[in-house]
């Protein structure tokens, strides 16, 4: 049988063409993407990394490196940045006691917010206050009162929001206040949106509830490594109320019922100026997403300081606070300077609690620094994990910090997600940020620097609590660790960039 003319004649164009034509457009397609990965790519091993895929897998490195390696949000974010008018200038007058320079002569680590002063667009406020909420079993109905209160306005930000009880809860809470007029807006994590199914986001869909997810993306479901996530844990109630740290909503922070899979965790409830920070940058997220500009005094109300009369029980007032927005976008590396600068800045004690201890060897070196200076250097972390890689590669970090003087304090009991830093008796850090690579290189977080002697005698109060029957790390106990779990502890450390 023979083919027709045309048929033979594109045949034989393509058995002589092929040949040529593949060689050269794979080397034009290594040598682009090889030049992109080495100009663009901050992170020096992931660049090497990279450039070996691209080298070593014709065409798929390539491929993987456009579709996986290319920080899109970031130029993204800059595309949606570019035009907006600029913030006004922050007029400081050092005869006020509120101003920069007022609030500077009162803080305890002056030295420590000129640097924060630097690597942010914000400045410090005073005049909030504070409410420590330990687990779901607080935090939730202080959220949901918050939620059924709201008159106007009503903006939600989570990495995962589970369509399970808790979950639910928050579901009717919003679609009841949508039907009462207030104008809600919920922002899912794509990945995070997927730790249920059906997801969240076509439940709250269905209930008019206007909902978003961040970053839509094709890699695999519940993909726990997917990169640039919104991990951000946000709720801001008619512009004066919000609630922030380190808890999703899913029923197992609700520990007093008894859930299968019990999560402890801590969760801030937040009044003052510096829930205009908390405000502003779900704003720039729910913009990013959704292209529509949150503005007005229904979102963003004037906001007054919080008096120091009528103090309700548990809040905490008087605190000069700033919020910190950090991503792989132009807030990149926010988080970092300021962790560095604060174990610069310690005198006495630094305490760090947190569910993923994955320190670089910046962070490694700055936390040998504060103990070589004589500062008190104490890390807190779960004996129960639910990433084992991440667990594997802190074991292999440990010995180290251990002989270098560091307390390391494995809790017993459930998986403890807890995320705050208090250095010496006045600074506190909290927010969603984890002390790991991925949360300071590669999510979006949100954190609140907070200036209060009371505020961090009350988290060192919830920390011993925590502490309570925990065990304290030794050499001798690291060093009678066996070969085969040494080695795989090592295998993961291979592995902490991406991790």
């Amino acid at each position: 049988m023979s083919l027709e003319p045309g048929r033979l004649a594109l045949t034989t164009l393509l058995d002589e063409v092929l040949p040529i034509a593949l060689p050269i457009v794979g080397a034009l397609a290594l040598v682009i993407a090889a030049t992109h990965a080495v100009l663009r790519v901050r992170d020096a091993r992931a660049a090497t990394g990279w450039v070996g895929i691209i080298v070593f897998l014709p065409f798929i490195g390539a491929l993987l490196y456009w579709l996986l390696g290319i920080n899109r949000v970031q130029r993204r974010a800059v595309a949606l940045l570019r035009g907006r008018e600029q913030r006004a200038p922050v007029i400081d007058d050092p005869s006020d006691p509120d101003s920069p320079s007022g609030l500077l002569r009162t803080v305890a680590l002056p030295d420590l917010v000129r640097l924060i002063d630097v690597v942010t667009v914000r400045s410090l406020v005073s005049g909030n206050a504070v409410t420590p909420l330990v687990n779901g079993d607080a935090a939730y109905p202080a959220m949901l009162a918050a939620i059924a209160n709201a008159r106007h306005t009503i903006t939600v930000a989570t990495y995962i929001f589970d369509r399970d009880r808790a979950g639910m809860q928050f579901v009717a809470a919003l679609a009841a206040a949508v039907q009462r007029g207030v104008q809600v807006r919920v922002l899912v994590d794509a990945v995070g949106a997927r730790y249920s199914f059906p997801t969240i986001v076509r439940t709250l869909a269905a209930r008019k509830v206007p909902v978003a997810r961040f970053n839509p993306t094709l890699l695999p479901w519940r993909w726990t490594y997917a990169n640039l996530r919104n991990h951000r844990k946000i709720i801001v109630v008619d512009g004066a109320i919000g609630f922030t740290g380190g808890m999703n909503f899913r029923h197992g922070h609700c520990v007093a019922e008894l859930p299968s899979h019990p999560v402890l965790d801590l969760h801030f409830k937040v009044e003052g100026p510096v829930v205009a920070h908390m405000q502003r940058t779900f704003v720039e997220d729910w913009a990013f997403a959704k292209r529509e500009r949150l503005e007005g005094s229904a979102w963003f109300p004037s906001l007054s300081p919080i008096p120091l009369a009528d103090a309700r029980e548990g809040d905490i007032r008087d605190v000069i606070a700033r919020g910190i927005s950090d991503g792989p976008d132009v807030d990149i590396d926010k988080l970092r300077w300021a962790i560095l600068g604060a174990l610069a800045c310690a005198k006495k004690r630094v305490r760090i609690a947190t569910p993923y201890f994955l320190p670089e060897g910046e962070l490694i070196a700055a936390i040998t620094t504060a103990i070589m200076r004589g500062v008190d250097v104490e890390v807190i972390l779960s004996e129960k994990n639910n990433q084992l890689v991440a667990k594997w590669a802190c074991e292999a970090l440990l010995p180290g910090l251990v002989k270098a003087g560091c307390a390391i304090w494995k809790t017993l009991g459930p998986f403890d997600h807890s995320k705050v830093v208090i250095v010496d008796e006045s600074w506190v850090l909290i927010g969603s940020t984890n002390f790991d690579p991925r949360s300071f290189r590669l999510n979006f977080e949100f954190n609140i620097e907070c200036h209060s002697p009371e505020l961090a005698r009350r988290m060192h109060g919830i920390l011993d609590v925590k502490r309570t029957g925990a065990r304290l790390l030794t050499t001798a106990q690291l060093a009678q660790v066996g070969l085969a779990r040494r080695l795989r502890s090592g295998v993961a450390r291979l592995f902490l960039p991406y991790l």
